[in-house]
């Protein structure tokens, strides 16, 4: 699986998990993607010029930290299983 591919099925099992995903735009040379909360909700902001890697890495860490209980219950393609629990994942996920 590419990583763009990884980085698809993160960000629509973020929106599954309650968590809202946009993209940044504008000023982006001043934003790196990032978790955040936003009048009580929890967004995921990510910025398209973000290697990748690192853009899979904030949605990593977000649902390792707010969705836990359904990252195990859920299945998950083998490839985002992998990245999730930490094997195979770039420099930037790891934890």
């Amino acid at each position: 699986m590419e990583p763009a591919e990884v980085l698809a099925v993160l960000v629509a099992f973020a929106g599954e998990a309650g968590i809202r995903v946009r993209a940044a735009a504008g000023a982006e040379a001043a934003l790196e993607s990032a978790l955040c909360r936003v009048r009580g909700e929890l967004w995921l902001v990510l910025v398209p010029s973000d290697p990748l890697e690192h853009r899979i890495g904030v949605v990593v860490r977000a649902l390792r930290a707010h969705a836990p209980a359904l990252l195990e219950e859920r299945w998950l393609p083998p490839a985002v299983r992998a990245r999730v629990e930490g094997e195979g994942a770039g420099p930037e996920e790891r934890s």
